[in-house]
């Protein structure tokens, strides 16, 4: 039996026995500086201020960008879990107002060789966040490498976030590109929302976004929503500076109001009824079954 045979089985059986599962949407970039964590931390803030129990797996390995927009240093990471014997519940560090993060660290990369004692091990582990957590944001690294595509193949839902830069809409299209001939992605199961963001004005998100959504349905045929744009706004800066998520910090500024816009977007009841959850232990037999 190869592992691939073996996930499955693990997989059937805990989904097997009655259990919730999570929302997961991967939060994702063409390139790096266009804000894709600090929308992560905002919508995750948000999320909460609307009853949501929510964690952020980061996943920008090597940047630790959630730590450090939290103002945490986690004590543990999805290493110790896997090879160091710690729980699930042990590698959640508690940011501002009990969102969530888990640290990627490098055991991503280490689950290709895993056993199969192992591999129930983490996926009885990541099943468990399904009961912790209403909504599970995936941060992931900027750009086109394989990890990033792994990552958003595996959750279903992509928020792609870019700024009216001519640079930065050309990497999302070539971002989107590359996510479109990856062998395991099925744009009919797969939801891509944009989200503008560094727009000095609502008019200037909306033009990004149709320069970005004429290629793409010309070239790539893939269907993209417009969530909203973020507008450029120095109590948001300053809030990065104190590291403090500005829709805490600054709950009244516009660029607070536009996080609360598009998170009330992403629970609006029409979208939600129309997804299907796939919670992370499904999430994580994606990568793993990749890598075998």
């Amino acid at each position: 039996m190869d592992q691939a045979e073996q996930l499955r089985n693990i997989i059937k059986a805990q989904n097997q026995k009655p259990r919730p599962l999570a929302r997961v949407m991967a939060v994702t970039s063409g390139k790096g500086g266009v804000g894709k964590s600090n929308t992560a931390i905002n919508l995750a803030i948000q999320f909460r201020k609307m009853g949501q129990r929510v964690i952020i797996l980061d996943a920008d390995f090597g940047l630790a960008n959630i730590e450090i927009m939290f103002g945490a240093v986690p004590k543990y990471n999805l290493y110790d879990l896997i090879y160091q014997g710690k729980n699930i519940k042990e590698i959640i560090t508690w940011g501002p107002m009990e969102v969530g993060f888990i640290s990627g660290g490098s055991g991503i990369a280490g689950m290709a060789n895993l056993s199969k004692d192992y591999l129930t091990l983490i996926i009885q582990n990541l099943a468990e966040l399904d009961s912790i957590a209403d909504v599970i944001i995936v941060d992931t690294g900027a750009g086109i490498s394989d990890a990033v595509l792994e990552f958003l193949v595996a959750s279903g839902e992509i928020l792609v976030v870019t700024t009216p830069e001519p640079t930065s809409i050309t990497d999302s299209y070539s971002l989107l590109k590359a996510l479109n001939r990856h062998p395991r992605f099925k744009p009919d199961v797969s939801s891509i929302r944009v989200i503008g963001n560094k727009v000095m004005a609502k008019e200037e998100g909306k033009v990004m976004f149709q320069k970005l959504n004429t290629v793409v349905s010309r070239y790539l045929k893939l269907p993209l929503t417009y969530l909203g744009s973020i507008p450029q706004d120095t109590k948001l800066a300053k809030a990065v500076m104190q590291q403090m998520p500005v829709s805490i910090e600054e709950p009244a500024a516009k660029s607070s109001a536009a996080y609360e816009e598009i998170a009330a977007l992403l629970m609006n009841r029409e979208i939600s009824s129309k997804l299907k959850k796939r919670g992370m232990a499904a999430f994580f037999s994606h990568i793993i079954t990749a890598k075998k």
